[in-house]
């Protein structure tokens, strides 16, 4: 498929989703689930007008997903305002560390005797399909910054957490292969790759988004400067948290999760110390032109009692806006590239198994005496939503030389389960979201 003719399908299909989004938002189904849609139709199963060979393009496949993941990441950690302390986020914690350990366990009982595979492989492909998805679960994320309802917090947490809590099982499976370092005993695996990485991408994150949003804030209330740079300040800090965690060996996606949940949580210490506005304050005059825009958004990002609520918000837009970009791209290609070679048929048996047994099993266990749940465990159980992040460790361990038999294997098998997860949860998200709201009210 030629730049050209990439250039014209996606300009048609853009242009057609934002004409149409409030009739997009009454369909019984996610945009992504019409990308894919969209994708299998331009692929090999029907006019074979996408020819992308994903074994030939690894490297960057693995760049585009790795790419579209942080990016999903840092606004996960935007959207989440809740004090740091409240119950509420042993959920997420537990889902991400327990809940996720046991998926990894689970699928590799099924890889070793159902699937026959070995050892290392059986734990690899484990970690591969255990993170839920950051960027396709935005239908069952927090709607907004205040937004603590238990399944909302619960998911949208759990996901900006365990596409890096996943990445100790991916070294492990590598490792049980022959593919990296395990250390004798597996001390060096758990050691650097379980608990130095985990905390160091933590803290490098932390420290990062909380350094940055004090210094943005200062510089614009006490110099009146940084004031409009807010897609510069969105890349550079997710370059910056995950560039910096990587060289430190460590999880880049938990890092920059932590740099967005620093930035909202700075923001939100800052803006609770204020005072509530004034009446007359409230009221913003609607500006006529260009100019008086631009002063109203001067104002607003250096006010001492607007700019940090100001510069969140701006932030969010723009990374929300690559996010719903970084989709599309994907999930499209995604749709693209399956094709007979591309799709494995144990795969229906081991999607349901996985949506409707070892992710119900796993979060009734990691979340045994947990009461801050509500009526919102079975649809936290449902929504273990597998997307990106799947692809991105599929495309790291191809790249990390796992053998040509097992990554055609495991391309299929993960292509496969990803696309059934995007179709059945998209089917069933507006139906579901529904009837919790009216169970939760």
């Amino acid at each position: 498929m030629s730049f050209e003719a990439w250039c014209a399908l996606a300009g048609v299909l853009l242009v057609g989703m934002a004409l149409v989004p409030k009739l997009i938002a009454r369909l019984p189904l996610t945009t992504a689930a019409i990308y894919l849609v969209i994708g299998l139709i331009c692929g090999p199963l029907f006019f074979n007008v996408i020819r992308v060979q994903p074994l030939d393009y690894t490297q960057l496949l693995e760049r585009l997903t790795e790419i579209a993941v942080i990016i999903s990441l840092f606004a996960a950690g935007l959207k989440l305002r809740l004090p740091l302390d409240d119950p509420k986020w042993f959920i997420p914690l537990r889902l991400a560390f327990v809940s996720m350990t046991l998926t990894v366990g689970l699928i590799t009982l099924v890889g070793v005797y159902l699937l026959h595979l070995p050892l290392g492989a059986a734990v690899l492909l484990g970690a591969i399909l255990s993170p839920t998805d950051p960027v396709l679960a935005s239908d069952v994320s927090v709607l907004h910054s205040h937004d603590d309802d238990p399944l909302r917090f619960s998911l949208t947490a759990e996901a900006g957490l365990n596409d890096g809590t996943a990445f100790p099982f991916v070294m492990l499976g590598l490792g049980l292969l022959g593919l990296h370092d395990l250390g004798e005993g597996g001390w060096k695996w758990f050691s650097v790759d379980v608990l130095w990485s985990i905390g160091a991408g933590l803290g490098i994150g932390a420290l990062l988004g909380t350094l940055t949003a004090r210094l943005v804030l200062w510089l614009r209330r006490e110099k009146n400067e940084a004031v409009g740079t807010d897609d510069f300040l969105t890349l550079g800090l997710i370059a910056a948290a995950y560039g910096i965690a990587l060289l430190l060996h460590s999880y880049g996606f938990l890092a920059v999760f932590a740099a967005g949940l620093a930035l909202r949580h700075t923001e939100r210490s800052i803006t609770d110390k204020m005072p509530e506005p004034k009446e007359d304050e409230k009221t913003m005059p609607i500006p006529e032109t260009d100019q008086e825009a631009e002063e109203i958004r001067d104002e607003l990002a250096t006010n001492e009692k607007t700019s940090s609520k100001f510069l969140m918000g701006q932030l969010l837009r723009y990374n929300e806006a690559l996010e719903r970009l970084a989709e599309f791209a994907l999930v499209l290609l995604l749709g693209g590239m399956i094709s007979r070679a591309t799709w494995t048929n144990s795969a229906l048996w081991l999607a349901p198994l996985l949506f409707l047994i070892i992710r119900p099993i796993s979060v009734w266990l990691g979340l045994l005496g947990a009461r801050e749940t509500g009526k919102s465990r079975p649809y936290i159980a449902w929504f273990g939503i597998r997307g990106l992040g799947s692809l991105y460790y599929l495309f790291y361990a191809i790249e990390h030389d796992l053998p040509a038999a097992l990554a055609a294997q495991f391309t299929a098998i993960t292509f496969s389960v990803v696309a059934l997860s995007i179709v059945a949860h998209g089917l069933t998200v507006t139906l579901s979201m529904k009837k919790y709201e009216k169970i939760s009210q």
